[in-house]
């Protein structure tokens, strides 16, 4: 199966939202931690407000190899983008993601040139993948890696990072993500899901377009989710994001973050610290009561795939 370019017609756009940042934003939320909380809100205390460190896995690592390699790709002119060129590729973005990251480099023990290979020929195979279900040489995207935000109920900044974002020639929009990460897809689709309707909300309160095709690119499957938004079900969606955002406020002040078991927490990087697993949680951090109201997470933006 090969994905098309969209052609299809746009609704009707929305009202515009104010250009400048309106005074009253008091916090930001991205898809990744809003996610988080809808998974286990004890989850979300650890990255956003513990903050603590995680170290990333070899599966992490490989998508976020795969998503640099595939928006480099599209740096080439249309005809050179092949699976020998995408291949050409692996190496030398691997070692400029662990000369940008060092923490990569601990992945594999000194000197073990055969697991790198292999991670490398992994991630090779997830880009044949790539190819099989898409054929870049007629894509041209309009925006890579962008990030992208908008205001929301007048004080919630909503923000993140686009994997790929195509403009047809009549201006119909579709939200492309990929996905390489190898946990049971049932576990993980309805939060790719929500992931993409986030954008889609942003897209259309800042662009005043809906986009016509959210679209899911599993390489290791080499399969094809696309799913259609429209206007009323992302107001309902804006309010449900802002009911979460209510939920974390209301946990952050009453400082009870709550653990919601499930098979997501096999992949889990804080099982010592819960108390589902026996752990403690450390204290609640004093620093939250004066938090940067544009920050809901890490000091740096989540690399490309670490979600996978």
């Amino acid at each position: 199966m090969t994905a098309e370019p969209v052609t299809t017609q746009q609704p009707e756009p929305s009202p515009e939202v104010p250009a400048e940042l309106p005074a009253t934003v008091r916090a930001s939320l991205s898809p990744s931690r809003a996610a988080d909380f809808k998974t286990c809100p004890l989850l979300y205390r650890f990255r956003s407000i513990d903050r603590l460190p995680e170290r990333p896995t070899v599966e992490q690592a490989r998508g976020t190899l795969v998503h640099a390699v595939l928006e480099r790709l599209f740096d080439l002119p249309a005809t050179g983008r092949t699976p020998d060129a995408a291949g050409d590729l692996v190496s030398p973005q691997w070692d400029r993601l662990v000369t940008e990251q060092p923490e990569l480099s601990g992945l594999f023990a000194d000197g073990d040139e055969q697991a790198t290979a292999a991670f490398l020929r992994s991630a090779a195979g997830l880009l044949e993948g790539y190819f099989t279900v898409e054929d870049p040489r007629r894509l041209e995207p309009a925006e890579r890696e962008s990030l992208i935000s908008a205001v929301v109920d007048g004080e919630l900044l909503i923000r993140g990072y686009l994997d790929r974002l195509d403009v047809a020639p009549d201006g119909a929009l579709r939200v492309v993500d990929y996905k390489t990460g190898g946990a049971p897809r049932e576990a993980f689709e309805a939060r790719a899901l929500f992931q993409l309707k986030f954008y889609a909300l942003v897209l259309w309160r800042t662009r005043g377009v809906v986009p016509r095709v959210l679209r899911l690119l599993y390489l290791k499957d080499a399969e094809v989710c696309d799913y259609a938004p429209d206007a009323e079900e992302l107001v309902r969606f804006e309010r449900t994001v802002v009911a979460l955002w209510r939920a974390i406020e209301a946990a952050t002040a009453a400082q009870d973050f709550r653990p919601r078991p499930s098979r997501l927490c096999d992949w889990c990087s804080h099982q010592a610290l819960c108390p589902s697993y026996g752990g403690t949680p450390p204290p609640f951090p004093v620093r939250v009561a004066t938090p940067d109201p544009l920050r809901d997470a890490r000091t740096t933006p989540v690399p490309p795939g670490a979600d996978e």
